[in-house]
């Protein structure tokens, strides 16, 4: 795969050259399959099968999360070199065969795609990384290769049928159906086809961003109570012409969000996108009428932002491949070829004049950008090109960590070495140094600052157990705890932020889960915290939004369950995404009420609803594009109307005839739902879809439908010895995944 970049210069310039001559290799991968293990742990067995120049082959190298893993063959070897990145040797690269199967028992249950091997690449003989011809086999041949017994979570073609019945039926789309919903319409029924400007007049409003225009046959009014307010006016303007053929339908419109902070944070740490990708983002993030970006540009597997005078973050953070040091650039991590250059969705990085160049553009559309900078925890980027710098300059000013610190710890992405420490001068040196450059370009930007992400989420335990700086700052200051370091931590970025002006952001962790005294007193620097943990945990007898909302603090509901787009769609072994909280669709997120995570206490602050992406799983912009439609206009909608609007007949519908259109206008990616299949009474087997026009292709000897497999018109019967029928959803230029029928 490649990518747009305007960076290549820059991130070749360690010197790496290509390998001439490079082996021939082919690897496919599949999985055998899940199993319990003598102590009635889940495993799988999953197989390497490697073929080619094997006489070349040092090793292959491949991501996958971290896992115990066992070759079967006590001839063949896999070494971590660093969490999730593996490579496999063996003694019979060198037998003369052809090819060879490496079968690997891995810990844990393999659920779908994500799961997999990925980023595999080979090193040869002299300790480079060169391409191999990857692919895979099929994971739905038989249930044992994506379930357990007992544990079979595959919606089969039934379970499909049925959703598809009760999401299907709604009406036909009205003329100013969209999303998010609009408050208070009335359809007068004739049309507007001129093309004049508006007549704006501002009024007053208790809610800054409300609302009201009307359209007759000859002209368009819009009353607005701010600039905002217009600028969102115009935007249900455009998108009424756009849905309605390029007329305006005559009628009354008044409307207003519930919520002020409208957002989606976006990660591009784990996994690079190109700005160009970006801006086409924050532009459809506005026609939807967001008005947040929160950009993770700074993680444990990736510094993605040029920093004057840290060249080391961006020439070994924002690199990664295959290494066996990190003394040049970070250890390939979810994804890459083992190279450290632009060829992969690994590597990237936007410079500053970039950077300020998009902070305009996101001002031009009325989008706010709040960067994230992640501390102390999820550090490891800046960590390794600050030990980087260390050993270039011998200066130790900007160190982030200390000598002698014995530390045992393992993070939530199993990281032993990711947390600045609290208790060094250099940590302070250097976020005074960041926050300082980021302030420089929103100023030479123009753009709108009023608080400085920190994140500061996933301290692991122990993080600075054994650093002799930590305890001893720990005795002078009366901490007891590292949670209390962390709030110590916390409260001085917060002091470094306020002296400039400036509030502190940050996920819960900063302040709902410490303790009350420190809460308090964080409070009045906080512009917002994200909320991602939204129900009681252990023996808790409160939910985090009531502590929230009793203390005061500012809460944007970001709820793992619900509004976490890189979960799966579903538990289908083909689909993409983490499963850790559950699986989320575009149904989940329209029914996920910010009003139920968080009802509404004196004294509280709801100030918005925001969407994630995080990036482990996602390649590439497709990919970005795929797990953020049609999941997230649910979110959309409610982030605009809090309470029920549609029924989830209606808004399939709307999706459908309405927002699947619009976003084939803007050649965006877009997931589309599954066929149903069923047997009916009668022994016919019968199928469903849940769109208008959508084609139903199917098979009945268990392959997989292609675009030329037989139709779907009517029910069918099914032909002897028929064991398995799969079934794919053709429509508007997508498929789905197959459906499975067992009989």
């Amino acid at each position: 795969m490649k990518i747009k970049s305007n960076i290549l210069g820059v991130l070749c310039l360690c010197g790496f050259s290509a390998v001439s001559a490079q082996p021939n290799v082919n690897v496919t991968w599949q999985n055998q399959t899940n199993r319990l293990n003598e102590n009635g742990k889940p495993e799988y067995v999953q197989r390497f099968i490697i073929s080619g120049d094997l006489s070349k082959l040092k090793g292959i190298g491949f991501n996958q999360f971290e896992a115990l893993l066992t070759p079967v063959n006590p001839k063949d070897k896999v070494t971590e070199i660093i969490p999730s990145y593996f490579l496999i040797e063996s003694e019979r690269f060198d037998s003369g065969a052809d090819s060879i199967w490496v079968d690997i028992v891995t810990s844990g249950q393999w659920s779908n795609y994500s799961f997999g091997a990925d980023g595999v690449h080979g090193v040869d003989k002299n300790d480079k990384p060169f391409d191999v011809n990857f692919s895979r086999l099929s994971a739905t041949d038989r249930a044992e290769q994506y379930s357990l017994p007992g544990r079979d979570r595959m919606p089969y073609g039934d379970a499909i049928y049925a959703i598809n019945e009760r999401i299907s039926g709604g009406k036909t789309p009205g003329r100013f159906d969209m999303l998010p919903s609009l408050k208070k319409v009335t359809d007068r029924g004739g049309i507007n086809k001129t093309r004049s400007l508006p007549d704006v007049k501002i009024v007053k409003s208790p809610n800054p961003e409300y609302y009201r225009i009307e359209i007759t046959p000859d002209r368009v009014e819009i009353e607005g109570a701010s600039e905002k307010a217009v600028n969102l006016a115009r935007v249900t303007l455009d998108k009424l012409r756009e849905i309605n053929g390029g007329v305006l339908p005559t009628g009354t419109i008044e409307d207003w969000p519930d919520y002020g902070y409208r957002g989606l944070m976006i990660d591009i740490s784990r996994n690079w996108q190109s700005l160009d990708e970006m801006k086409k983002l924050v532009k459809l993030m506005a026609d939807y009428k967001l008005n947040t970006l929160q950009f993770h540009l700074i993680d444990d597997e990736g510094w993605r932002l040029e920093i004057p005078g840290f060249p080391e973050l961006t020439e070994l953070g924002s690199r990664r491949g295959y290494t066996r040091d990190e003394s040049e650039f970070l250890a390939q991590t979810y994804s890459g070829n083992g190279n450290p250059d632009a060829s992969t969705f690994a590597n990237g990085f936007i410079s500053r004049a970039d950077f300020i160049d998009f902070l305009k553009y996101c001002k031009e559309l009325g989008i706010r950008v709040v960067p994230e900078v992640e501390t102390p925890g999820h550090a490891r980027a800046a960590i390794k090109a600050m030990e980087a710098r260390y050993r270039r300059t011998g200066d130790d000013t900007y160190r982030l960590i200390e000598d002698g610190d014995t530390s045992k710890y393992s993070s939530a992405q199993d990281y032993h070495d990711n947390a600045m420490n609290p208790s060094v001068p250099g940590s302070y040196r250097f976020m005074n140094k960041i926050f300082d450059e980021i302030i420089a370009m929103y100023q030479e930007a123009g753009a709108e600052l009023p608080s400085i992400h920190i994140g500061g989420d996933e301290v692991p335990h122990g993080a600075w157990s054994g650093s002799p700086s930590a305890q001893k700052m720990m005795a002078e200051k009366g901490l007891k705890t590292e949670s209390q370091l962390h709030a110590y931590w916390a409260q001085e970025m917060a002091n470094m932020l306020r002296g400039k002006g400036l509030q502190v952001s940050g996920w819960q962790d900063i302040a709902v889960d410490k303790d009350t005294v420190f809460s308090k007193k964080l409070i009045p620097d906080i512009e917002f915290v994200n909320l991602w943990v939204t129900w009681k945990r252990g023996d808790e007898t409160e939910t985090p939004a009531e502590r929230s909302q009793r203390l005061g603090i500012p809460i944007v509901l970001s709820s793992a369950h619900g509004y976490y787009f890189d979960m799966a769609y579903d538990w289908h072994p083909d689909e993409r995404g983490l499963t850790w909280s559950g699986v989320t669709d575009e149904f989940l997120s329209f029914n996920t009420y910010p009003s139920v995570m968080a009802p509404k206490e004196n004294g509280g602050s709801v100030v918005g609803v925001q969407g994630q992406l995080w990036s482990e799983t996602v390649r590439g912009p497709e990919w970005l594009e795929y797990y953020l439609f049609p999941k997230m206009l649910g979110m959309v909608e409610r982030s605009w109307n809090g309470d029920t609007t549609y029924t989830e007949q209606d808004y399939n519908q709307i999706i459908d005839l309405v927002e699947m259109p619009f976003l084939d206008g803007r050649d965006t990616n877009y997931r589309i739902r599954q066929a149903g299949i069923k047997k009916g009474a009668d022994g016919k087997i019968m199928m469903n879809s849940p769109y208008r026009d959508a084609t139903i292709r199917y098979t009945t000897d268990g392959s997989e439908p292609s675009p030329e497999s037989a139709v779907y018109s009517k029910p069918i019967d099914v032909p002897n010895g028929t064991k398995t029928i799969k079934a794919k959803l053709f429509h508007r230029g997508k498929e789905s995944v197959s459906s499975i029928l067992r009989l």
